[in-house]
């Protein structure tokens, strides 16, 4: 496999690693993740101008990107720097619209959050269908030309700053697609960072995208996915670096604590674990646009999530106490890893959705 990117990824991926670099350190990083509304405005502005929503889109839609290899590209480097800005509901909401792109609506909407101007998210799951859309509750009721909502949502990925919310509901025709404003929205700090709300529909009026929309949502899902897989690498990869850097500096008995050969095998299984991760996200990106595109993606969130879970406890062990504390950014990034593993499906609701498939 040719793990080799073009010419105008890498661009994009120096641009935006110099850029996180720079303007988004940690401090700026824990300073606005858990505190309303969870994300930076004038940092999310100036990543829209440098293009990265744009590299989400497909030029027929509006960008110049939209592949899963530009995804991956994006969301590796907000991995490396745990970024908390709020790409994953931006991501799910420009995925569904573009599905649609033949609506007035749904034209007009993805250019908005391309330049920057709206912030999306994507209300899916609910209290009692926390994976599954088959449980999807929410009702959606037309009288003459009028839309309304009625349910409930939650973990809902960018919701405390978004503008634009798509909300998926049920119809007679099967899941649909809407646009509304809650009635009432409670926002919270995730345990790792960023944001996300709870939101419930009272009879709330709506703007149909679309009555019949379940194979859009669930491929804007398998691209969530895998720009979760790609964001897992980049942040594994970073808390892999920096335990390296720690053993090479730590000492015990007057030597450092590299050379201890344990140790060292540890060290490699974290790499070797890694490095797969990476092979299958390349992988499922390569496949995105095929009709095989779910199986590779629940194949990829599988691993992740259990190369994730190894790479945050190993390192939290090989760095000691000090692994656990606020003050060290490797603390940070091990939390972000074992939270990766949860979000759209966690590597047990993986293996369930394969089960499905082979059956």
């Amino acid at each position: 496999m040719d793990f080799n990117i073009t010419d105008d990824r890498r661009m994009l991926s120096e641009s935006l690693r110099r850029y996180l670099s720079d303007q988004y350190n940690a401090e700026t990083r824990n300073s606005v993740a858990y505190v309303a509304p969870y994300h930076s405005p004038k940092h999310w502005q100036e990543m829209a101008e440098l293009g990265v929503l744009s590299a989400l889109v497909k030029e027929e839609d509006g960008g110049f990107g939209g592949t899963g290899f530009d995804i991956n590209v994006v969301f590796e480097e907000l991995g490396r720097a745990l970024c908390p800005e709020p790409f994953l509901g931006s991501l799910l909401a420009l995925q569904l619209l573009a599905s649609f792109n033949t609506s007035k609506d749904a034209n007009k909407e993805i250019a908005a959050i391309v330049s920057g101007e709206q912030l999306a998210a994507v209300a899916i799951y609910e209290p009692h269908a926390p994976d599954s859309l088959s449980d999807i509750a929410t009702q959606a009721t037309q009288a003459g030309e009028q839309w309304t909502l009625t349910g409930e949502k939650t973990a809902v990925y960018g919701g405390p700053s978004a503008t634009l919310i798509l909300v998926v509901a049920q119809t007679a025709d099967g899941l649909g697609l809407f646009i509304a404003e809650p009635s009432a929205q409670v926002a919270k700090a995730n345990i790792d960072g960023g944001g996300t709300s709870s939101m419930s529909f009272n009879n709330t009026a709506a703007t149909c995208i679309a009555t019949s929309a379940q194979a859009e949502i669930e491929k804007a899902l398998d691209t969530g996915r895998l720009a979760l897989c790609a964001e897992a690498v980049g942040t594994a990869d970073v808390l892999l670096e920096m335990t390296i850097e720690y053993l090479k500096q730590r000492q015990q008995f007057g030597v450092v604590i590299a050379s201890f050969q344990a140790l060292q095998h540890r060290l490699v299984d974290m790499a070797a674990e890694v490095v797969q991760a990476r092979s299958i996200t390349v992988l499922a990106a390569a496949k995105l646009d095929e009709e095989d595109a779910s199986r590779h993606v629940a194949l990829a969130k599988n691993l992740i999530g259990r190369m994730a879970t190894l790479v945050a406890e190993e390192s939290t062990q090989l760095h000691g106490g000090i692994g656990m504390t606020w003050e060290y950014s490797g603390s940070h990034y091990s939390k972000r890893l074992i939270m990766l593993d949860h979000q759209l499906g966690d590597r047990f609701n993986q293996v369930n959705r394969l089960l499905k498939m082979a059956s």
